[in-house]
């Protein structure tokens, strides 16, 4: 009897940990988050954007915001869905004032399709973060629509973003020259993925020693270094697949020893996963594993 006492209580236990551990999770997405690493963005590669978003019945909103010329950036990026045959494809500029109001969000109404320029980071989340359009991008994420963005629009993805600045290192002709506590400088991002820190232009760039150093100062988070014409697809599982020419690096030290600042400010860390994808391979984020394109 009191075997059998034990294994039910065990087993009540183990299903309220994991209800919990749902529960913690947050609400569940039904949507994608098309994630470009900047440069060349292939037709093959942006087709797989509009199917996601419904093909000929997406209706897909572009947000220039980041771009130093927004107008141009915009009526642009619009064009170029409108060619691949999109039912929709509008631009949307707005100021932060305009983006605190309630009303300004029936202009994402229907949307189907999200997507943010290149440019600067900082000045998209200067507009959006926190506003109820913000909240509304969320809100269309998790019902079903695909998010996306290039370059500054894969920055602000993540919930710890990188702005490009560094905060010891002063010689703006040699970036990124060490692994240090408290240079590389981040700010809030749009936070649709939690749990990682994306990084792009990552392997054309050169931007090792950047991520390495945010992924040890945040072992808890992985990193997510996107090459140029390449892009991640994250599914509705916490799974994503690579697309386009060139590689994805991930930093893992989840699992890493000894991940600390010495007295020096110089970081260290025993055991950081690496992983370097291609296309079609997959990531699993949870784990940590991942699954090679099948020939």
């Amino acid at each position: 009897m009191n075997r059998t006492f034990n294994s039910t209580f065990i087993l009540v236990v183990l299903c309220l940990a994991a209800l919990a551990e749902s529960a913690c999770a947050g609400p569940k997405t039904k949507g994608h988050l098309f994630i470009i690493g900047g440069g060349h963005r292939s037709k093959e590669m942006m087709r797989q954007f509009v199917d996601l978003a419904g093909g000929t019945n997406a209706r897909v909103v572009v947000l220039p915001n980041a771009s130093g010329e927004p107008d141009t950036a915009g009526m642009e990026m619009a064009e170029e869905f409108r060619s691949y045959g999109v039912a929709s494809a509008d631009w949307i500029l707005m100021t932060r004032e305009q983006a605190m109001n309630e009303a300004s969000t029936k202009r994402l109404d229907g949307a189907t399709g999200v997507y943010f320029t290149g440019g600067d980071q900082s000045r998209l989340t200067a507009v959006i973060a926190g506003t109820p359009v913000h909240r509304k991008l969320r809100r269309l994420y998790l019902d079903g629509a695909v998010v996306g963005g290039t370059s500054a629009g894969a920055a602000v993805m993540s919930k710890i973003m990188i702005t490009g600045n560094e905060l010891l290192n002063k010689d703006t002709a040699n970036a990124y020259i060490s692994l240090k506590k408290g240079n590389i400088e981040t700010a809030d991002g749009l936070g649709f993925l939690d749990g990682v820190i994306i990084d792009q232009h990552f392997v054309r760039r050169k931007r090792h020693n950047r991520l390495v150093s945010l992924v040890l100062e945040n072992p808890k988070l992985i990193g997510i270094g996107i090459d140029e014409a390449t892009a991640i697809i994250v599914n509705p599982d916490n799974t994503f697949r690579v697309t386009g020419t060139g590689s994805v690096i991930v930093y893992d030290a989840r699992n890493a020893r000894s991940v600390r600042a010495v007295e020096s400010g110089n970081l260290a860390g025993y055991h950081l996963a690496m992983s370097i994808l291609v296309d079609g391979d997959r990531y699993f984020m949870a784990s940590g594993s991942t699954s090679p394109k099948k020939k």
